[in-house]
């Protein structure tokens, strides 16, 4: 398990773009899961997104997703000089609304790895409520 001093070590995000809090399940180079927790302070939730509704969008939950996938690249690849970037989503499917006061847990599996890609199966849930899911494929750069 990861906190969020142990994740600003692994990951180069820094608030107010850093979209992960904690990991608390991790097999080394296969699975993360992640936790967001979505407040009203959080910087996407100063102006509500439409007629007063404030909400972690889907665009949010991907990147929240890719900073997971992260964490397994770096178990991977764990020479600091390199990089990673998202690269591509498929497949996406956003199910439910994602509000402030809700808990987004990120569940991340690695599909295909290779030294310049790595494919990931995403899963977003609230409680036990899918809420969203993707394909990610992350670039590595050396």
């Amino acid at each position: 398990m990861l906190d969020n001093t142990a994740i600003r070590k692994v990951l180069p995000h820094r608030y107010p773009f850093l979209l992960l809090d904690e990991v608390i399940e991790h097999e080394h180079g296969s699975r993360v899961v992640g936790i967001k927790s979505i407040t009203g302070n959080d910087f996407f939730n100063q102006e509500p997104y439409c007629q007063e509704e404030y909400v972690f969008s889907g665009v949010l939950q991907i990147e929240a997703m890719a900073q997971v996938a992260g964490i397994i690249i770096r178990d991977l690849v764990p020479d600091d000089s390199c990089f990673f970037l998202l690269a591509a989503i498929s497949e996406a499917r956003f199910r439910k609304v994602v509000r402030p006061g809700d808990q987004l847990r990120m569940e991340l599996k690695l599909e295909k790895y290779r030294s310049t890609t790595a494919k990931f199966q995403a899963t977003s849930y609230v409680g036990e409520e899918l809420v969203g899911e993707a394909k990610l494929t992350c670039m590595i750069e050396n």
